[in-house]
């Protein structure tokens, strides 16, 4: 019975450390700004993953004490502000603490090497096509997996305004893009 229920001292302390660590967190959040919860890097990612690990843990467990759960939520936020501010004035920090981006199809290609580089298999792919509306593999210009993990897929119908070459910079193996003409 005891998994079940609970006295309510516990649950009181639930309550109260909910609250407060829900507002520890808006207060963090409003002073770095929108890219608390990004997804623009895997580094972002981690920062949030592991702000919901701290939350977990103060609001679920008699440890640690909410006053360290503060403190740990305010670590990460500074982490993440003097990453992304490093990552904007140098090239080598954000090169370190990113993966590129990777294209992985091309001129309605699969890039399998790419693919198998990526760790993305063609069912992820063939899903992420679908999902963006794609009804030829024609259509698609370029698939790239992008940082975060995410899949971009670049297409278009006949007549449509052809890719520009400048959203591939950065890259890996944007070469294998060849620009194809305008079809009316």
């Amino acid at each position: 019975m005891d998994l079940i229920t609970s006295s309510p001292q516990p649950l009181l302390m639930v309550i109260i450390t909910a609250v407060a660590m829900y507002f520890a967190l808006i207060v963090m959040t409003r002073l770095a700004g929108v890219r608390s919860f990004s997804k623009m890097s895997g580094f972002d990612f981690a920062v949030t993953v592991s702000i919901g690990s701290v939350l977990a843990s103060v609001i679920l467990t008699p440890g640690p004490p909410l006053a360290q759960g503060i403190m740990a939520l305010a670590v990460l936020f500074a982490l993440q502000i003097s990453v992304a501010t490093l990552r904007v004035h140098s090239d080598l920090f954000e090169g370190s603490t990113n993966n590129k981006p990777r294209l992985i199809m091309a001129n309605g290609e699969m890039l399998r090497d790419q693919m198998a580089k990526a760790r993305i298999t063609e069912n992820d792919l063939l899903g992420k096509l679908r999902e963006a509306n794609v009804l030829d593999f024609s259509q698609v210009d370029a698939a790239i997996a992008e940082t975060t993990g995410n899949i971009s897929v670049l297409h278009r119908e006949r007549g449509d305004t052809p890719l520009s070459e400048n959203l591939l910079h950065g890259v890996i193996d944007a070469h294998r893009y060849q620009p194809r003409p305008v079809q009316t």
